[in-house]
């Protein structure tokens, strides 16, 4: 449950910089920092599964070679928001056990908070790699982050 927050914060946290029109898109291999490890305070099956979710963002996207500085920028957003959220949800587990009423809606204000932070991070990063995005790459995007792309798979399986 943890992953699919810390994950879902981290595609609402989506943002990034700078991408130049007209390139081929790269080979899907993922830049060094694409593919290095998170290495954060969570576990390593929680970070292989953020590693494996910008993976995919990063195929789905079609990023091009001339934006892996702008997409570097997103996946280090994304692996920060997620060890963030993630961070927030250990505390609130921790907590619960002894907590009264005010306690746990506290700590789960906390979560939320933490979670709202993390997609406006993400909103920040993706936006200048948004803008220099081509046409295609936009619906692709505007398809992943509206949730029309999930709703597609669900509604096939």
């Amino acid at each position: 449950m943890k992953v699919a927050i810390a994950l879902v914060a981290s595609v609402f946290t989506l943002s990034a910089a700078h991408a130049q029109m007209g390139s081929a898109p790269s080979n899907g291999a993922g830049s060094p920092q694409d593919t290095a490890p998170a290495n954060s305070g969570m576990d390593a099956s929680e970070d292989r599964k953020v590693e494996a979710h910008i993976r995919q963002l990063r195929r789905d996207l079609q990023i091009t070679a001339a934006e892996e500085p702008q997409w570097d920028s997103v996946a280090k957003t994304m692996r920060e928001n997620a060890e963030e959220v993630d961070r927030a949800i250990d505390k609130r587990e921790a907590a619960v056990r002894n907590a009264n009423a005010v306690d746990n809606l506290n700590s789960y204000a906390d979560v939320v908070q933490a979670h709202a932070m993390a997609v406006k991070r993400l909103a920040d990063t993706f936006a200048p790699l948004y803008a220099e995005m081509s046409d295609s790459q936009k619906k692709r995007a505007d398809e992943i982050f509206t949730h029309r792309h999930h709703e597609k798979t669900v509604a096939k399986s």
